[in-house]
């Protein structure tokens, strides 16, 4: 199957990234929230990167326009009906995702491909909500997507080797490089990085150290570029502790408990930089 439209579900950071990146490989993209003053942010956000490219000369302004002309923004999620694969980018959280997927199977036609960008939940469980589960497949992104090469790619049990090769070819297509994962809380990238992040945000509360000094000792003692407090910052705190709670639910080992400090900084509101305040504050 040759994909020619492909929809994103959520035109926050992760959406409006992946719509940027498959629209500059030269697909149609139809790109999907629930208000029409999300998908307007989300449009002003791919403008203003890729103006950013401009200015730098990276990007010719006629392949600007050219990108901004494949991008139909939408509150209208049966306008994916068009689609032959979708992606979905909503919250990391199961319930909104089941029920997109829910919604999805009712409105794409059975060739769609209904892919997650979910960066922890099983794909499994997402698949067994739709009655295509052969076509569901893990599509995660790094964030920001236009910058980071990697797309995690995961199986779920009954996903098709079809849909696998489709994936793959679309991955490279966006100028990314594909890892493939088994289906497991976390896949690998946050099997690895949360515990991480979780750990520090350990340290910090346990006394061990300041923000300041956890941070450098990652980035100049493990040549990370980023330390892992204002990296859980980025990624948002809602995010991360969301991802704990599912590999603490999924693997039922103590270890990977999120750490109180954490939830407390969720329930204040303090997410990180969407916010303006999470382990830093932010202008």
């Amino acid at each position: 199957m040759e994909v020619k439209t492909f929809g994103v579900i959520g035109a926050g950071q992760m959406g409006n990234g992946i719509a940027q990146v498959a629209a500059a490989s030269g697909l149609s993209v139809i790109m999907h929230d629930i208000k029409q003053e999300f998908v307007e942010r989300g449009l002003a956000s791919i403008a203003k990167n890729l103006q950013r490219n401009v200015d730098k000369g990276k990007l010719a302004a006629a392949d600007k326009d050219a990108i901004l002309g494949r991008i139909k923004a939408t509150t209208d999620l049966k306008d994916m009906a068009a689609a032959e694969y979708v992606v979905e980018a909503a919250s990391e959280n199961e319930s909104i995702k089941f029920k997109i997927f829910e919604n999805l199977e009712e409105i794409c036609p059975p060739h769609t491909i209904l892919a997650s960008n979910t960066s922890s939940i099983p794909i499994g469980r997402i698949a067994s909500h739709t009655k295509r589960p052969a076509k569901v497949i893990g599509m995660h992104f790094m964030n920001p997507v236009p910058v980071m090469k990697l797309v995690e790619v995961i199986c779920g049990l009954a996903t098709s080797p079809e849909t696998l090769a489709i994936t793959l070819e679309l991955t490279k297509k966006m100028d990314k490089t594909p890892a493939q994962s088994n289906d497991f809380p976390g896949f690998i990238a946050n099997r690895i990085l949360m515990p991480m992040i979780n750990e520090a945000v350990f340290c910090l509360y346990h006394g061990v150290g300041t923000k300041e000094d956890i941070d450098t000792v990652m980035k100049l003692g493990m040549n990370h570029p980023m330390g892992p407090l204002a990296l859980a910052d980025l990624i948002g705190l809602d995010t991360c502790l969301a991802i704990m709670n599912t590999l603490h639910q999924g693997l039922g080992d103590s270890k990977y408990r999120p750490c109180p400090l954490l939830r407390q900084y969720v329930e204040a509101g303090w997410l990180g930089r969407k916010t303006g305040q999470g382990f830093y504050i932010y202008k």
